[in-house]
C-alpha cells in the first residue's frame, strides 16, 4: 500500500492487550486480541466506513491509528510520517493533524467547563494564539457547526444529545486538521437527530478537506455516508471495497449475513428475502479460533478453515477479502 493518495497507511497492526493475575507478583497470563494483522489505506479526502459488530475491535483500532494506544505490533503512517515511531514533542505535533470525535457525547465533554473552555483546550494546549484570537475562533466554529454564538459561557448539561455532539465535532476541528476518527458519532443520538449530524460532517468535509475513518455497526448510514467500506470480524478485517461493490456483492458469509439483517423500505422485497441468521456466539478473543476466527459460525466452513488462517486477497479490482471459499451474490 505505497499509493501517494493514501493520507493514512496501516500496515500488519495488531493491538493485544495483556491481562495480569496476582496478589503480590502479578504475572501475564495471556492477552485479548482486539486488533489482529490489519492492513488497509484511507485515501485523502475519502469516507472510510468500518463496520462490524460490537466487540469486534473498531474503536480500538480507531484508537490505535491515532496513537491513542500504542500498537503491539505493526506501522500507522500519516502521508509518509510512521506515527508509531513518534514520541514525546513529535508526536504531540503529529496530533495537531488527528483528531477524534467520541460516540458518547455525554461522557466526552468536561461538566465543569463551559462552551468556550471546551473549545479552546485543543488551542491552549498547543499554545496557539492569544484569549482575543481563540473566543474569535470559538465564535467562527460554532458558526461552522450551526449553533448560537450566545451559547459560549453555557454548560454541557444544558443541551441536547445532538447539540453536545455538535459541541464535539467543534472541539475536534479547533485545531484545523487533516483526518477525524468518527467512533459512532450518531449511536447514541435519537434517530430524528442522526440525519442532521451525518449532513454536517458532509458538509464538512466538503468545505474543509477532511478525511474521515467513520466507525459504526449501522450499515444503511455507513452506505450513505461512505465511499468504500470495511467489514471486522473478532480484530480481523473480513472483506473490503467500494460502497456498491460490497452492497451489492458482497462476498464473504459473514458480511452477506450483515447485510441481510438490513432493514429494507419495502414491505414486499423484506417480506420475500432470505435471511442468513448466523447460530452461536462471538468467541472471545482472549482465546480466538485457530485457522479462521469465523469458522466456528460459518455455514459453509471446512477443515482447511479451522486449521489455517485464510490470506488477504484481492478478488477483483479494489475488492479484498479474507476467506478460503468466497461466495456470489445469493
Amino acid at each position: 500500500m505505497s499509493d501517494n493518495n493514501f493520507l493514512i497507511r496501516i500496515e500488519n497492526l495488531t493491538k493485544n492487550f495483556p491481562i495480569y493475575k496476582g496478589i503480590l507478583i502479578e504475572r501475564q497470563v495471556g492477552a485479548v486480541q482486539a486488533v489482529s494483522n490489519v492492513n488497509l489505506g484511507i485515501k485523502k479526502g475519502e469516507t472510510f466506513g468500518l463496520a462490524g459488530e460490537s466487540g469486534c475491535g473498531k474503536s480500538t483500532l480507531g484508537r490505535t491509528v491515532l496513537q491513542l494506544y500504542k500498537p503491539t505490533s505493526g506501522k500507522v503512517f500519516f502521508r509518509d510520517i510512521d506515527l508509531t515511531l513518534l514520541k514525546g514533542e513529535e508526536l504531540r505535533q503529529a496530533r495537531k493533524h488527528m483528531q477524534m470525535v467520541f460516540q458518547d457525547p455525554y461522557a466526552s465533554l468536561n461538566p465543569k467547563l463551559n462552551v468556550s473552555r471546551i473549545i479552546t483546550e485543543p488551542l491552549e494546549a498547543h499554545n496557539i494564539g492569544n484569549a482575543k484570537t481563540r473566543h474569535e475562533k470559538v465564535l467562527e466554529l460554532l458558526d461552522l457547526v450551526k449553533m448560537s454564538r450566545y451559547y459560549t459561557n453555557r454548560y454541557p448539561h444544558e443541551f441536547s444529545g445532538g447539540q453536545r455532539q455538535r459541541i464535539v465535532i467543534a472541539r475536534a476541528l479547533a485545531l484545523e486538521p487533516e483526518f477525524i476518527v468518527l467512533d459512532e458519532p450518531i449511536s447514541a443520538l435519537d434517530v430524528s437527530i442522526q440525519a442532521q449530524i451525518v449532513n454536517l460532517l458532509e458538509k464538512l468535509q466538503e468545505r474543509l478537506q477532511l478525511t474521515y475513518l467513520f466507525i459504526a455497526h449501522d450499515l444503511s448510514m455507513m452506505r450513505h455516508i461512505s465511499g468504500r467500506v470495511a467489514i471486522m470480524y473478532l480484530g480481523k478485517l473480513v472483506e473490503q471495497a467500494c460502497r456498491d461493490e460490497l452492497y451489492g456483492n458482497p462476498l464473504h458469509p459473514y458480511t452477506q449475513s450483515l447485510l441481510s439483517a438490513v432493514p429494507i423500505p419495502n414491505p414486499k422485497r423484506e417480506r420475500d428475502r432470505r435471511r442468513n441468521i448466523l447460530e452461536g456466539d462471538v468467541p472471545s478473543p482472549i482465546n480466538p479460533p485457530s485457522g479462521c476466527h469465523f469458522h466456528p459460525r460459518c455455514p459453509i466452513a471446512q477443515d482447511i478453515c479451522k486449521q489455517e488462517d485464510p490470506e488477504w486477497r484481492e478478488i477483483v479490482d479494489q475488492h479484498w477479502i479474507a476467506c478460503h471459499f468466497p461466495l456470489e451474490k445469493k
